[in-house]
């Protein structure tokens, strides 16, 4: 059974591949530059194929590629059928929907813009990120552990956090000297809201008997927060980084439409006006992948310091 389930990546591949190369493009879709959707396919194919043969000698690949290659079968059989909707038969709108040819053309082809513009964004997100992120562990941390600031600042953030972050655009540009800074505010709120709160929530949720046996030991109030509360709450700390994060991900595109000159979500809105939308989910695919690596990188963290959580919170 597993070697029927390590093989369909290699069958799908080779489908999508001869249906890319021996049925005709339709003449209402533009010509890309080269066949890059069909070097990718041979890429893909060698690879899985490598794979496959591979679980002839590793019981450990046999196992571990067995779980997935379904799931690699099944993308390759929906890029195959995208491709027939679209440079294959323009069954979907052309204007809306170019061949993956020109999609993944793009990629290659506008490599050094793309990249200038995710630098640029990439600054700009981690920017925000990190002092939203410093801004919401202190403020978390403050309403868990002091009742003055819990009866003040607690109550504007349960009024103010749930404000979208865009919503702030109308004051933020007026308070702001550059879209710089602007920005990286936006995505700072977008991210200390849920830090705060589930930094906030970790805390009241530890056992009392883990403050009362510091106590007893003779802690001081420095040392049961740094070394029983924040350890005990970081588990929480963590969920609220990445719905702070993936939150961010979604301002950060608002945040380069005041007026930024480079980023991704510009360049997304910038040929989303010229009407090429093969850049657009070229653009799209970039954030996408680079979404998933800092949540990917996230999780490498967590693990890393919440060793005795590990495995508990999967991605």
């Amino acid at each position: 059974m597993k070697k029927i389930k390590t093989i369909l990546p290699v069958i799908a591949g080779g489908a999508c591949l001869a249906e890319a190369w021996l049925l005709p493009d339709s003449s209402a879709h533009p010509a890309a530059e080269k066949p890059y959707f069909s070097m990718i396919l041979l890429v893909i194919l060698i690879l899985t194929a490598f794979l496959f043969l591979m679980t002839f000698f590793s019981k450990k690949v046999e196992d571990k590629y067995s779980e997935k290659a379904p799931f690699y079968a099944g993308i390759l059989v929906f890029l195959a059928v995208l491709n027939i909707l679209t440079v294959k038969t323009a069954t979907l709108p052309v204007l809306y929907f170019p061949s993956l040819d020109r999609v993944f053309g793009v990629l290659v082809e506008d490599f050094s813009f793309i990249g200038k513009c995710l630098l640029y964004s990439l600054r700009l997100q981690m920017t925000g990120w990190f002092f939203g992120a410093a801004a919401g562990i202190l403020t978390g941390i403050a309403i868990g552990f002091n009742k003055q600031a819990k009866y003040w600042i607690y109550p504007l953030v349960r009024v103010l956090g749930p404000i979208p972050s865009t919503a702030w655009i109308p004051l933020v540009l007026i308070s702001f000297p550059t879209v710089v800074s602007a920005s990286a505010f936006l995505i700072g709120i977008a991210v200390w809201f849920p830090t705060t709160v589930l930094t906030a929530s970790g805390i009241a949720s530890i056992s009392r008997a883990y403050f009362e046996a510091a106590s007893t030991l003779g802690a001081s109030g420095a040392y049961t927060i740094l070394k029983v509360g924040i350890p005990a709450a970081m588990p929480h700390m963590f969920i609220g980084l990445f719905n702070g994060t993936t939150s961010s991900f979604i301002t950060l595109v608002t945040a380069e439409m005041l007026g930024a000159k480079y980023g991704i979500g510009w360049y997304i809105n910038w040929q989303k006006d010229m009407m090429s939308y093969a850049n657009v989910y070229a653009g799209l695919i970039v954030m996408s992948i680079t979404c998933y690596c800092i949540i990917t990188l996230l999780f490498r963290m967590r693990d890393k310091v919440l060793v005795w959580q590990k495995g508990v919170i999967k991605w």
